[in-house]
């Protein structure tokens, strides 16, 4: 290959390296920031995020959130009641210092929630393996703020959930 012909195919595939490790730096990036969360939610939650499950549920009178284990741990089982629990009193209240701990940043939906947090109704469920925390209301602002909390909820977890608002 000539000098003519080496030169710019190196120009293109120094360019295309460059593109692979920022893509390859971003997701790495974004790896770790996941990690970190994860282990924010652990500290806050009392249980490994990695062993246990969450969903987050659009429901027409609000929604829910279900976190379970595999239920063979009795201690996490513990902690996993003993959480939901306890954000129940502080959502409640209209604290929502845990989920902005956990993802470091204020959570869509929650400033709404804190300011109608009489027109919501908390209600716990023992599940195997865990729990659930319902929220249900009949003021359509507060359900729309339960709604962007739990797509902000789905999103930042990667986890499953009923989305009302999904479109086909």
């Amino acid at each position: 290959m000539s000098n003519r012909h080496f030169f710019p195919a190196m120009r293109v595939a120094t360019a295309a390296l460059v593109v692979i490790a920022g893509i390859s730096m971003q997701a790495s990036a974004q790896d770790s920031s996941f990690a970190a969360m994860q282990q924010r939610g652990k500290m806050a939650m009392g249980v490994d995020q990695y062993t246990s499950v969450h969903h987050f549920d659009d429901l027409t009178d609000g929604g829910r959130i279900q976190l379970q284990s595999d239920g063979k741990d009795g201690a996490a089982v513990h902690a996993i009641r003993a959480h939901l629990h306890g954000i129940s009193k502080a959502f409640a209240s209209g604290d929502f210092n845990t989920p902005e701990f956990v993802h470091m940043k204020k959570v869509p939906g929650t400033e709404v929630m804190a300011e109608r947090r009489s027109a919501i109704k908390y209600t716990l469920r023992a599940l195997p393996g865990g729990g659930e925390l319902r929220m249900t209301t009949t003021d359509t602002v507060a359900r729309r703020a339960i709604h962007e909390f739990l797509a902000f909820q789905r999103g930042e977890h990667h986890a499953p959930g009923h989305d009302m608002h999904a479109h086909p």
